[in-house]
This record gives structure tokens, C-alpha cells and sequence, in this order.
């Protein structure tokens, strides 16, 4: 029977009690209400920038833990505002599928990657004592993370309250060249730079957790990912799937299950979540109700 294959077999799963994309928010109305408290202090706006904002100058002096805080630190009510609504929609998505763990760790990824960005960029310009602050970076490699879990599933987005459908590889190319764009632009006051690294760091990230693997090449010597853990990460991502129901009802025989769903795994396997139809997706979906 279904059940009975080990890598059909789920480890029990933990409902968060805590959900991290609401942590992140509260962390960073916290933080932004004691900037706005400290900067009126004699040199308290000098300290915030020398010691906790990105600068390149920051770095050279060993302040490497500016890397983390000036994610945390915003300019003004619209800087944190914008940063926290992206966080909010598609963190939340990221959070369900991927897990709280992996995307916390997706999240500080892209907002290093961004801040070393920024400062590769700072340097190639000179703007060495240039402070950076703000979670763009990382609140873009959620962007790119929900682009990746949704690359060829069309969604709709609100722009300036006007609905937009789109998919998510779109969703990517169109933040990539706005960032390119505004990276050409070398006197703006946006971190364009690390928004770019953010984005890159984001999606690179996502697909590496999705297909266990780097997108668009494979290495010879890694072990492909088995059926087991290519069927749980199908399960996490099942809130992001808008599917019809398979034409006829699927039993969960030795046969339905080495005919449809075996090769069905092996292709999530090697080639990620992504490559499924919307009719394998509802066959994997009937086998994991069938399962449970």
C-alpha cells in the first residue's frame, strides 16, 4: 500500500505557534521606534550610522555585525512601511511552504548578500562612508523566494491598488531589471544594489532548498534527492498549487503508485517542484490524501 513505502512516510509535523514573518515585523517596529527615540540625543544619530548602519568605512574598522543590524533600521515612517508590506505578503507564503527555520535563514541570507552587494558597489563608486539601513534586501529575497515557489503559476498582486496577474518568473525579471536599472543611477538614495543582491541570494536560495541543487546545472558527484524528502517538500509547498482535480477518482493500488506516482517523484527529484503539470500535481496531491 501507499503508506507503506519509506519514502511515502511524513515525519509528524509541528504546527508553529510562533509565526517568524510576524517576529520580523515586531523586531522592526521595535528597533525603528528606538531609533526614532535615540536620534535626538547629543551624537545619538552619528552613533546609530558609525556602529549599526551598513557602510563600507564600518567594515575596514571590523564592524561586521552591521551586516545584521542594518536590516533592522529604517530612515523614515515610508521606509519601513513599504520594507514591512513586502515582508508581510510574501513572507507569509515563504514561511508556509519552506518552513519557519529555512525561511528566517533565506531571509538573512539575502539581506547579507544585498549588504555585501551594497558595499561591493560603495567601493566601486567611493561612497565609502555612505550609511545603508533597511530590510529591502532581505524583504527582496522573499520576493524572489515567492517567485521561485510560484515560477509558472499565475497569482495577482495589487499595484498601487490596481490587481495584476502575473507569474512568478515575471515577478523576477521585472524586480531584477528595476534593480539593474536603478543600480545605473549611482547618485540615487536607494540601495538598488542590495536590492540586487537580495533578489539573486533569494532565488538562488529558494531553488536550492526546492530541488536540493543549484538551478540550471547539476553537479555529477551529488546524490539526487530521494523520494522521500522530494514528496515531504511537495506536501510543504501544496498551499501555493492551484490545480483541478484529476479526471477520475486515484486508488492507492501498486499499481497507481508505480505507474503515476513513482514517476512523478523521480521527476521532482530531478528537475524540482516546479517542472510538475497541473495534473501530476493533483496526483500526488490524491496520493498524500490517500496516505493520510
Amino acid at each position: 500500500m501507499l503508506e507503506d513505502r519509506d519514502y511515502m512516510r511524513q515525519p509528524e509535523s509541528r504546527t508553529a505557534s510562533v509565526s517568524f514573518t510576524m517576529v520580523l515585523l515586531i523586531v522592526n517596529a521595535v528597533v525603528f521606534l528606538i531609533q526614532m527615540a535615540t536620534a535626538n540625543l547629543p551624537n545619538g544619530l552619528e552613533l546609530q550610522n558609525q556602529y549599526f548602519a551598513l557602510s563600507l568605512e564600518g567594515l575596514r574598522h571590523g564592524y561586521v555585525w552591521q551586516l545584521f543590524t542594518f536590516q533592522f533600521m529604517h530612515m523614515g515612517w515610508l521606509h519601513i512601511l513599504f520594507n514591512s508590506l513586502a515582508i508581510y505578503f510574501f513572507g507569509r507564503t515563504v514561511e508556509t511552504s519552506l518552513g519557519s527555520h529555512r525561511f528566517l535563514g533565506l531571509y538573512f541570507l539575502s539581506g547579507v548578500a544585498g549588504g555585501l552587494v551594497q558595499m561591493l558597489f560603495a567601493w566601486a563608486v567611493g561612497d565609502a562612508y555612505v550609511p545603508v539601513v533597511g530590510a529591502s534586501a532581505g524583504a527582496s529575497g522573499l520576493i524572489a523566494a515567492f517567485a521561485a515557489l510560484n515560477w509558472t503559476e499565475p497569482f495577482t498582486l495589487i499595484l498601487y491598488f490596481v490587481p495584476v496577474t502575473m507569474k512568478g518568473r515575471t515577478l523576477l525579471w521585472v524586480s531584477l531589471a528595476l534593480a539593474a536599472v536603478g543600480v545605473l543611477d549611482v547618485h540615487s538614495q536607494i540601495a538598488n544594489a542590495a536590492h540586487l543582491g537580495g533578489l539573486l541570494a533569494g532565488y538562488l536560495g529558494a531553488r536550492q532548498i526546492i530541488q536540493g541543487g543549484l538551478p540550471q546545472w547539476r553537479n555529477p558527484f551529488s546524490r539526487p534527492v530521494s523520494r522521500r524528502k522530494a514528496f515531504v517538500a511537495a506536501a510543504h509547498h501544496q498551499v501555493s498549487w492551484r490545480v483541478a482535480q484529476p479526471e477520475e477518482e486515484t486508488g492507492a493500488t501498486d499499481s497507481f503508485i508505480h505507474h503515476e506516482v513513482d514517476p512523478i517523484l523521480e521527476k521532482i527529484s530531478a528537475q524540482g517542484i516546479q517542472s510538475l503539470t497541473s495534473r501530476e500535481r493533483a496526483i500526488l496531491e490524491a496520493a498524500r490524501k490517500k496516505m493520510k
